[in-house]
């Protein structure tokens, strides 16, 4: 299928039913060489929605490095609004409107940024709230850049979730993680074809499989320390049971039904920036009841809201310090 004016998932089924993501559009990087995007605290927008795990990474990185007040946060509905194309909706705030950009719509700040922008206004996103216009939508590098050319304005003691002895060994296994695991579960979800479906389901739970090993002898998945590829591991995982269990079809096992990574999830849930950041009835709303693939006959619910599952337990104890023998997540390397 072609790519249409409207932004349609749609246009990222591919021949043989398998769903294959849309590239970036806006992906200058950060940083002070020529024809890089400046650092400045007070410049920048981040759009995200709660639902998003992509969009929920960023969020989780910009608090625990202490980036709130360097960076301001604009927050979409979890409900897709009643468009023929796919879009965010500002419907949280007063008025409809961001109060910062004074946009409706997401794709309002993507047409500002290019007249001619065909593809779904997607989020994470940052925008230059100078310019008024969008920057950046590369959701798989953000974090790396808040990580690093944004050090000069981390809080005091700010744990390094990207270093640099590391960063080899974190980018291959993110590249996995998000293949396998973060875009798998849409894979599975939508997928238009029997076969792209159980590929994509197979692929996704022997990933799952090999890290319950990996969890069963190390607390994180570099070690001691929480890095950023926990963050976009996580991200997934906490939405799996309420979300992607049921709506993408992902039903062999709950994360919950995995002992070392529902604890491996636990840990990261009760660690500050990860579980205060996750919003569950806004994730359950847009899974189950939103239309995030812009056609009526494909949304794939009946509009009831699920009541369960039970997520209780993620304020369980975990016991996972045992593995590294050291109480503080964040100690400074």
């Amino acid at each position: 299928m072609t790519a249409n004016k409207q932004g349609n998932i749609a246009a990222e089924i591919k021949t043989d039913g398998s769903f294959n993501r849309q590239k970036n559009r806006f992906n200058t990087p950060f940083g002070v060489g020529v024809g890089e995007l400046p650092v400045e605290a007070g410049r920048y927008r981040l759009l995200w929605s709660a639902v998003c795990p992509w969009a929920h990474r960023s969020v989780i990185v910009r608090r625990i490095l202490g980036l709130e007040d360097v960076i301001s946060l604009g927050t979409a509905s979890p409900m897709r609004p009643k468009l023929p194309h796919v879009d965010w909706e500002f419907s949280l705030d007063e008025g409809g409107v961001d109060p910062v950009l004074g946009i409706r719509y997401m794709s309002g700040i993507y047409k500002k940024a290019d007249p001619d922008y065909s593809g779904r206004p997607t989020v994470p996103v940052i925008v230059d709230v100078k310019e008024q216009k969008v920057v950046n939508n590369d959701y798989f590098k953000l974090t790396n850049y808040l990580e690093t050319v944004w050090a000069p304005f981390h809080k005091e003691n700010a744990p390094d979730l990207y270093p640099e002895s590391l960063r080899e060994e974190i980018d291959a296994l993110n590249d996995v993680i998000f293949h396998e695991v973060n875009n798998g579960v849409y894979k599975c979800g939508f997928a238009q074809s029997q076969d792209a479906y159980e590929l994509a389901y197979d692929i996704l739970f022997a990933r799952l499989d090999e890290l319950e090993k990996r969890f069963s002898t190390q607390r994180f998945l570099h070690g001691d320390y929480i890095t950023d590829s926990d963050v976009r591991l996580f991200a997934t995982l906490v939405r799996f049971d309420a979300a992607y269990y049921s709506a993408f079809k992902t039903n062999r096992n709950r994360i919950v039904d995995f002992p070392h990574l529902w604890g491996y999830l636990r840990d990261l849930y009760q660690t500050p920036g990860f579980g205060d950041t996750t919003d569950f009835d806004a994730i359950k709303r847009h899974y189950h009841l939103s239309n995030h693939i812009a056609s009526d006959d494909q949304k794939g619910h009946n509009g009831i809201l699920p009541k369960g599952p039970d997520l209780s337990g993620l304020h369980s104890q975990h016991n996972r310090q045992e593995l590294s023998n050291k109480e503080e997540k964040f100690l400074i390397r």
